[in-house]
């Protein structure tokens, strides 16, 4: 199958509302270059290892792994093999912060 924009193909399992989860499929060397979120994302690999790149640190993801990333924080994405990736972004809590109260 052909690899779609910047060696990565995507499919939208969920869309509902602010909500979604994505499945990607990476190529080795393929990438998602720097972007943001309003809400929270989170990043699971389902097979392969994927390099998350934030301000503040790099991530290397294999297998199994998952990371989640606070609103607004600028990241991108590079598959340092042939990987799969599950997306998913979730709106902030209703107090904007994110945090649950308990």
């Amino acid at each position: 199958r052909p690899a779609g924009a910047n060696g990565h193909r995507q499919i939208t399992l969920l869309h509902a509302g602010p909500v979604r989860l994505v499945l990607f499929a990476f190529d080795e060397g393929g990438r998602m270059p720097q972007h943001q979120a309003q809400g929270w994302v989170t990043i699971h690999v389902m097979r392969g290892v994927l390099r998350v790149k934030t301000p503040d640190a790099e991530h290397v993801l294999n297998e199994g792994q998952l990371l989640a990333l606070a609103p607004n924080i600028r990241h991108d994405v590079d598959a340092v093999d042939e990987s799969d990736m599950l997306l998913g972004v979730y709106p902030e809590g209703p107090t904007g912060s994110g945090a649950a109260n308990g």
